[in-house]
């Protein structure tokens, strides 16, 4: 059943119809992986009994030739900041580490009502707030490349949804959900070897998504490839009436023609040059020029662009997600739910001892940052500044895809570096570097694609970045198809 895990979404779901095995034995498989790989600490909690009974009534559908969808009998991972009904939603924070929601986020929901098998809870840096998924209150999550038990080091699978990443590496699920507001689905992906999609702004409901930054946050997916990410994405994007900024109009299924039949002949592809970091490592460059190369011999037209407000997007996205995190944390406060602070003279002293012991360092590093830039005196100042610069990074955008139709870029700007080298920097130093190349995508709201494209010289993932208009993920998956059928990276299941 190993070698199993290593298959493709569309693959267990024919095997499952022919009758080889039964949506239990894949379950099991699953189960053993996470067993094993249990000292990477991907799963905040396993949802066995769950998936337990949403897998025998997966078999009795597959053996009345009638599941829901590809995805029906699936096993599958959630990040650990959406809700699930009478499933622990802890954020990796003290603050909600015993809270059951009453409620399936909109995305839970899709997916289970399309038969999926949902395995577990993945860890993550507190409320989602970083880069490494290193400031968890379960501990790090420790990435499956380069890993050796026998090493007190270890790379770090990105973040925040580092947990959904390594869990899919491992072949402990088929596909996973993580969150995406500035990177935090692409870059895990980026260090983990994985496909990484952040889609447009309001194309998967949002609902039960515990908020971070709510005009940024999305739901994004992770697989091992492209066409997983086409199925997850299939069951689960359209409108939902419970979500105002989710679309309104009808979604159409995504359907991808096999690798063959793909051309990008005359195909108008964007290399901005302002993605051209002084800390770019030669490696991602010379894989970045050398894939623009091999698309330029496939008959695509490449062409340098540029975006003139790149620059200025870090800090515009560091202010407005300060801003919102304070806004968003101002709910957690001891009262209503969540963990509450005891033996206190008054309500004051309760709330502040409350925040003061349920939130991390980051988290209310944020806090006050983003309470900062709000007062009277600096509201204009910052926050209303951040807004229409914010404007014209959105503008760059809609600007260079009148010259293209896809920009290709670097995902993260270095391969995932060690634990012992990443925690030198302060979280927020981190995200500053972690997150260049990704997080325009959230200011303006449009889909990006991460691929992995090859191994570095010291065996670690390289991965690029595609990024086209909003609404254009076929075109954006097409292309990430071809390319992926292209550079052949490995994507079998990685071993501890």
């Amino acid at each position: 059943m190993d070698n199993i895990l290593s298959n493709n979404i569309r693959n267990i779901s024919k095997l499952l119809l022919e009758g080889r095995f039964s949506t239990l034995d894949i379950l099991d498989a699953c189960m053993k992986r996470i067993e094993k790989t249990k000292p990477l600490n991907m799963f905040i909690t396993i949802s066995e009994k769950l998936a337990k009974e949403q897998s025998e009534k997966s078999s009795i559908r597959y053996k009345t030739q009638k599941p829901k969808s590809v995805m029906d009998g699936i096993p599958i991972a959630i990040k650990d900041n959406f809700c699930t009904k009478d499933v622990r939603t802890s954020c990796g924070s003290m603050m909600l580490q015993n809270f059951i929601p009453p409620y399936n986020a909109t995305v839970c929901q899709k997916l289970i009502d399309a038969g999926a098998v949902l395995i577990g809870k993945t860890n993550l840096d507190e409320f989602a707030m970083g880069s490494g998924t290193v400031d968890s209150i379960f501990g790090a999550t420790k990435n499956i490349w380069g890993y050796k038990d026998d090493l007190d080091d270890f790379h770090i699978p990105g973040g925040s949804s580092g947990g959904s990443a390594v869990a899919v590496a491992t072949g402990s699920c088929f596909g996973a959900f993580g969150s995406d507001t500035g990177g935090s689905t692409r870059n895990p992906a980026s260090y983990c070897g994985l496909v990484g999609l952040k889609p447009t702004y309001g194309l998967i409901s949002r609902l039960g998504l515990i908020p971070l930054v709510n005009s940024m946050d999305v739901p994004g997916i992770l697989t091992r490839t492209v066409d997983d990410c086409v199925y997850m994405l299939n069951a689960t994007a359209g409108p939902d009436p419970k979500d105002s900024t989710c679309v309104s109009m009808p979604y159409s299924p995504i359907r991808i023609p096999p690798a063959a039949n793909l051309s990008i002949k005359n195909v108008k592809i964007g290399i901005p040059k302002e993605y051209a970091s002084e800390y770019l490592e030669d490696e991602v460059l010379e894989t970045w020029n050398e894939v623009a190369a091999l698309l330029e011999n496939a008959g695509a037209i490449i062409k340098q662009v540029s975006m003139p407000h790149t620059e200025l997007s870090i800090v515009c996205y560091s202010i407005l997600n300060q801003c919102e995190v304070a806004s968003n944390m101002a709910r957690y406060d001891g009262v209503q739910y969540g963990f509450r602070a005891t033996e206190n003279s008054s309500t004051e002293q309760m709330y502040a001892k409350t925040r003061s012991l349920g939130f991390n360092s980051v988290v209310k590093h944020r806090i006050l940052t983003g309470n900062y830039f709000l007062l009277n005196r600096n509201y204009e100042k910052y926050f209303e500044k951040a807004l229409k610069v914010r404007r014209l990074i959105s503008n760059d955008f809609d600007n260079v895809f009148e010259e293209v139709q896809i920009l290709l870029t670097p995902t993260t700007l270095t391969t995932a570096p060690l634990f012992s080298d990443y925690i030198k920097k302060s979280n927020s130093e981190q995200c500053s570097q972690q997150d260049f190349c990704t997080q325009p995508a959230n200011m303006a709201g449009i889909p990006a694609l991460s691929i992995p494209i090859k191994l570095s010289r010291n065996g670690l993932p390289l991965s690029l970045q595609l990024m086209s208009k909003n609404f254009s993920e076929a075109t954006l998956l097409a292309f990430g198809k071809f390319l992926e059928d292209k550079v052949k990276f490995p994507h079998y299941v990685r071993e501890v």
